[in-house]
């Protein structure tokens, strides 16, 4: 366990780069984006199925 995060450490230190400020403040943006159009897609599709399961149950006790 220990070796392993030695490992983690030195693997920070000399391999892991962080973008400027510039460049993470874009990434930023467009994954604010994407998650906003998922979350939008997500809620759209849920809603769709939640009024076909609606449809199909009045359906059958009627």
């Amino acid at each position: 366990m220990f070796t392993y995060i030695k490992e983690s450490i030195e693997e920070l230190r000399n391999n892991v780069t962080v973008p400027p400020k510039e460049k993470s403040s874009n990434l930023m943006i467009i994954v604010a984006v994407f998650s906003i159009l998922f979350a939008l897609a997500t809620w759209g599709v849920d809603s769709l199925f939640s009024k076909l399961i609606k449809l199909y149950f009045d359906n059958i006790i009627n």
